[in-house]
């Protein structure tokens, strides 16, 4: 096995699609708990760390809440710094809820009032009446507009739903505007506390998407293991100008991949 002390793992169609464990990517990860350091790392907003620890822990991952990664940390770093006081969120319960957590400070703006910015989350509770009362706040030049992160689609067992890269197309057009920032992968930003603990070669991203996960990992300098359990398709590879590092069907045929591959 590739001797790695850092594992970050990309979670929804990595080591489950929806609510459906993927049960090779679980194995792997309870096999090598106590042989490296895994955190998990996952763009979707629409879930607080509470519900991602708890969905782990059921599924037999001893994870901790310092293990997650999350849009939220730079964005909420990037907020302060710019002294922003208030902001409109586009964004469902739980979100409104980890930022009332992590930034009781900031004011989120209601259905009426100013704000400073719009902040566009993966809402799951979206309504008309957000679209539109974000819609005329970013007619006002002087109001800023973030977005958590750039998926155009989630991964469901079902297939592929309407994420925050395909809600930004609507507010293209009915407003004009694009966000002044994009936060989660494939910023490196997302790691930056990891990169200050292990050496890049030590580390290794793991996940199912070429323009997130794949992107991520060659901003920062780190191996990239695709796994073609979730968006990605083997021939998604072809004419890539960098290949990823190693492709498997799942997390849990790293180690068989390593040993054919070394024959």
């Amino acid at each position: 096995m590739v001797k790695k002390r850092c594992y970050v793992l990309d979670m929804d169609g990595t080591i489950y699609l929806g609510s459906i464990p993927i049960p090779g990517a679980v194995d792997f990860v309870r096999r090598h708990w106590d042989d490296a350091d895994f955190y998990f790392l996952s763009n979707n907003t629409s879930k607080s760390p509470s519900t991602y620890i708890r969905k782990l822990n059921g599924m037999g991952i001893a994870a901790r809440p310092e293990q997650l990664l999350s849009p939220v940390t730079p964005l909420v770093a990037f907020l302060r710094r710019e002294g922003i006081s208030s902001a409109y969120l586009v964004g469902n319960t739980e979100f409104r809820g980890q930022m009332r957590d992590v930034m009781p400070e900031l004011r989120q703006a209601g259905d009426e009032g100013p704000a400073e910015a719009v902040i566009l989350a993966y809402d799951t509770e979206l309504t008309y009446a957000k679209l539109a009362r974000s819609a005329l706040l970013l007619q006002q030049p002087q109001v800023r507009f973030f977005a958590t992160h750039p998926d155009l689609v989630c991964p469901s067992p079902e297939g592929p739903l309407p994420d925050v890269g395909s809600m930004l197309g609507l507010y293209r057009i009915a407003t004009g505007r694009e966000p002044e920032r994009i936060f989660g992968k494939p910023d490196p930003v997302l790691l930056s506390s990891l990169l200050q603990r292990y050496d890049r070669d030590d580390m290794l991203m793991v996940g199912d998407r070429l323009s997130t996960d794949k992107k991520l990992a060659e901003n920062a300098g780190i191996d990239f293991l695709l796994v073609l359990s979730g968006e990605a398709r083997r021939e998604d590879l072809a004419g890539l100008e960098r290949q990823p590092a190693y492709v498997c069907e799942d997390l849990g045929g790293f180690e068989r991949y390593l040993s054919e591959r070394d024959g």
